[in-house]
């Protein structure tokens, strides 16, 4: 018996050095990029914080009021989705790609070099990323701390992870800038709402945020769909394709379930209110209605906001 466990971690140790062999060597001197140990850490630890050290923690307190740390956190993640959407952009997208079939480029030129440098950016993100659930958390906004929302903040960072250290650039990185540019447009939503009742009058278009990411799943979907159509393609890393393939579907399935749960069926809008749901608006009895945790008045198009600050309850973010 002893022996057989020996053998087993004898084998999972050469599969660690062979999988650790094929990091690209441009990456090795980025941060957390040596092994998979740190990044896995990281990600351990926040499944433990917001599943269940900041709830308990939180248990007996009061939300934390974080009306200025939130308008400061997303107006940067804006500033840094346009930055690597910029970024991938140049190093290849807007440049020498052609949508199709374009390989990882292997070599020290300035443009590979470049196109390493905002796919690791990218990646990093993703962590900086995880402080919405911590904000979540400490607010005590228990409903948004959802299965998608902790499955897509967790998964995604590690997944990315292994494609970056493999196959930093060619036509894999798509959905990575058709992500950021889908932040772009997210974080600034949320940077509005958060920073106060004053600027609600500019977020009726609340609705359509899914309705965005539901083309983003599209996007990415049908653009490595291309692959499986082309009778020749030099792209080295196809398994990165499949993957990405099934994460687009996966995630445009939940997403849309999502959109007939809050806008077609009404199931997410509180019950105590909701007196009928048509077209994706409630009618509720106070002449008001809901949109998944923001509250609107009808007929002006104002809105109530506890603390100042926007409520977006139950929107998802990929």
């Amino acid at each position: 018996m002893l022996r057989e466990i020996q053998e087993i971690g004898s084998h999972a140790m050469d599969i660690y050095s062979y999988l650790l062999a094929g990091i690209d060597p441009r990456l090795k001197e980025y941060p957390l990029m040596q092994n998979p140990i740190p990044m896995s850490a990281i990600l351990l630890s926040y499944l433990l914080f917001v599943m269940y050290l900041g709830p308990r923690m939180m248990a007996n307190r009061k939300p934390f009021q974080l009306k200025e740390a939130m308008i400061v956190y997303n107006f940067t993640l804006v500033a840094l989705s346009i930055l690597i959407v910029h970024e991938f952009l140049m190093s290849g997208w807007a440049t020498t790609y052609t949508w199709r079939c374009d390989p990882v480029d292997m070599s020290d030129s300035p443009q590979a070099l470049r196109m390493v440098r905002v796919a690791w950016l990218f990646w990093f993100s993703k962590i900086v990323e995880l402080i919405d659930t911590v904000f979540f958390v400490l607010r005590k906004k228990h409903g948004q701390v959802t299965f998608l929302h902790i499955f897509h903040h967790s998964f995604m960072p590690w997944t990315w992870w292994w494609g970056i250290v493999y196959a930093p650039g060619g036509m894999g990185s798509f959905h990575a800038m058709v992500n950021s540019t889908v932040h772009i447009i997210m974080y600034f939503y949320y940077g509005l709402s958060a920073a106060g009742p004053r600027f609600q009058k500019f977020l009726w278009w609340k609705k359509y945020m899914t309705a965005i990411q539901l083309t983003q799943f599209v996007l990415v979907s049908l653009h490595a769909t291309q692959y499986y159509f082309m009778d020749s393609c030099d792209y080295q890393f196809p398994m990165i394709l499949h993957l990405i393939w099934m994460y687009g579907t996966f995630f445009f399935v939940l997403f849309s379930n999502f959109w007939m749960q809050a806008y077609v069926k009404g199931k997410r809008l509180p019950k105590q209110d909701v007196k009928q749901c048509q077209n994706g608006t409630a009618v509720v009895a106070n002449g008001k209605h809901h949109e998944n945790g923001i509250e609107h008045a009808a007929g002006n198009g104002s809105a109530r906001h506890e603390n100042g600050s926007g409520h977006v309850s139950k929107m998802k973010k990929a």
